[in-house]
């Protein structure tokens, strides 16, 4: 699993910028997204991104070093492999929840006839989030504190 030193970032380094660096490039979110609703295999997440094979290939192989998505061999002679997502990357998923709904009510217009179309990506995200989960692999030493409610 691969890990961002802080000191190495630009800017204000702090864990929302190390996250951007393993998953925040655009293509990589969308290959999350496309292995969260069951599109295991390379050219069902290229139809399902829209994104050219050689991004894929890219951003497959970089979230998988990032310990987001693991290779499973489904076949041999060729060798061919399925993704499948991590405890890791199942604790993506309702980042991804919030982005989709966050661009149904922001970056997407109200009118658009495909809007409410997604409303079923979403509640599959919402169903995979609720199955099991490795625990977070680096829970924060130090949590930010919430207010407690009486």
């Amino acid at each position: 699993m691969r890990t961002v030193p802080l000191a190495e970032l630009p800017g204000r380094p702090c864990p929302v910028a190390a996250t951007l660096e393993l998953v925040g490039e655009r293509w990589s979110l969308l290959v999350v997204r496309e292995v969260a609703l069951g599109e295991h295999r390379f050219s069902g997440i290229v139809a399902g991104t829209g994104a050219p094979r050689d991004r894929v290939a890219a951003r497959l192989r970089s979230l998988t070093e990032a310990g987001v998505l693991e290779r499973r061999q489904y076949q041999s002679g060729p060798d061919r492999f399925d993704y499948h997502l991590t405890g890791s990357g199942r604790d993506l998923l309702p980042v991804l929840g919030a982005l989709l709904t966050w661009g149904r009510a922001h970056a997407v217009a109200p009118d658009d006839p495909e809007r409410d179309h997604h409303r079923e990506t979403l509640r599959l995200l919402r169903d995979r989030d609720q199955t099991p989960t490795d625990p977070p692999t680096d829970p924060s030493p130090d949590p930010v504190p919430t207010e407690e409610t009486p």
